[in-house]
């Protein structure tokens, strides 16, 4: 069921969903889409060049999160492959709504997509753009997890030279993913389900931060090769120094 594309959602509060969206437009430098959906709750982050891989959700009910869209040819024959490594069907609503073993969420789309946007230039210099979805998985299910997503992307598995609690998932450099995966292990006293954030490359990540500093972001903690940031409305994300291309 290999994927040929990720998308990540950014899916928000009703309260401040309005207020979110805006702060992805402004930091990334994306137009927003037309509202769609049958609530009008489904938005595209639009680049200026490549094909869209991030989106915006106003959820009815429940807190911000981060969910995946794994673009497959036939996603119903990727469903059967998916449970039988080990996930849940959820719901069918034409799209089919999935849950890893852990409990995190992803949908299996048939959406057309090939050509990854380019690293977005900032006037101040370097370039940026979000290269990653970093799965966050309480101990006890990570190996569960780890072998789930392997399994499901079909990508290699390549360790960390900054934590053994870090595992990438990277797709072969010709297919062109927008996104790679972190599987990324929790300390004990994390518990709970299965979530995510996102992470930005960047090739100036001083300067990053100050322009997302600017735009209402506060930093949470500073670490040798990544910054973790919280945005105005409370999502936490970080800027590594990845390449951002």
């Amino acid at each position: 069921m290999r994927p040929f594309w990720l998308t990540a959602f950014l899916d928000n509060a009703a309260s401040h969903h309005h207020e979110s969206v805006g702060f992805w437009q402004d930091v990334t430098g994306y137009a927003v889409s037309a509202p769609r959906g049958d609530d009008g709750e489904f938005a595209t982050l639009v680049p200026p060049d490549g094909d869209a891989y991030l989106r915006v959700q106003r959820r009815h009910q429940g807190p911000d999160r981060i969910h995946l869209d794994l673009h497959v040819s036939d996603p119903r024959a990727a469903a059967r492959s998916a449970v039988a490594a080990g996930a849940t069907l959820v719901v069918d609503r034409g799209h089919l709504v999935m849950a890893s073993p852990g409990g995190f969420v992803f949908c299996l789309v048939p959406s057309p997509a090939s050509v990854r946007p380019r690293a977005h230039a900032h006037p101040a210099g370097g370039r940026s753009r979000v290269v990653q979805v970093a799965i966050d998985v309480p101990a006890p299910a990570y190996r569960a997890e780890l072998a789930f997503w392997g399994a499901v992307t079909g990508w290699a598995q390549r360790s960390s030279s900054v934590s053994e609690d870090f595992r990438f998932l990277v797709p072969p450099a010709a297919e062109g993913q927008p996104l790679r995966l972190l599987l990324q292990r929790l300390g004990p006293e994390d518990d709970g389900p299965v979530r995510a954030h996102l992470d930005w490359g960047t090739t100036d990540r001083a300067a990053e931060t100050e322009r997302h500093l600017a735009l209402g972001a506060h930093v949470l903690a500073v670490h040798a090769h990544w910054t973790v940031l919280r945005d105005p409305l409370g999502r936490a994300y970080c800027l590594t120094d990845q390449d951002p291309g």
